[in-house]
């Protein structure tokens, strides 16, 4: 069993950064691919970003490409969603996911989930 837990979430201005963390107990996540969701109130959960476990295969949703940065420190059992840029759009739970088998953008396909922290855009 893999546990996660999500850090870094707050209130932030529009046009601000934030980073986000994601870090795992339970396993390693060295031979995992992590990715990064969020929802918004009343919105169905939606795909952010994925990284596979060799780093070789990155993804990102096209509303936050040349904004948003995933990555990930082995050693440190962590994934990392940079997010620069924020917009009152961004504004959601984020959580970060397993996905054992798949480099994938669907939800259904991830394995193990943290609880998720808030991130708020607004002035």
């Amino acid at each position: 069993q893999v546990q996660l837990v999500e850090s870094g979430g707050g209130l932030v201005q529009p046009g601000g950064s934030l980073r986000l963390s994601c870090v795992a107990s339970g396993h390693t996540l060295s031979s995992y691919n992590m990715g990064w969701f969020r929802q918004a109130p009343g919105k169905e959960r939606e795909f952010v970003a994925v990284i596979s476990w060799s780093r070789g295969r990155i993804y990102y949703a096209d509303f936050v490409k040349g904004r948003f940065t995933i990555s990930r420190d082995n050693a440190k059992n962590t994934v990392y969603l940079q997010m620069n840029s924020l917009k009152p759009e961004d504004t959601a739970v984020y959580y970060c996911a397993v996905d054992r088998d798949h480099v994938s953008t669907s939800a259904l396909m991830y394995d193990y989930w943290g609880q998720g922290t808030q991130v708020t855009v607004s002035s």
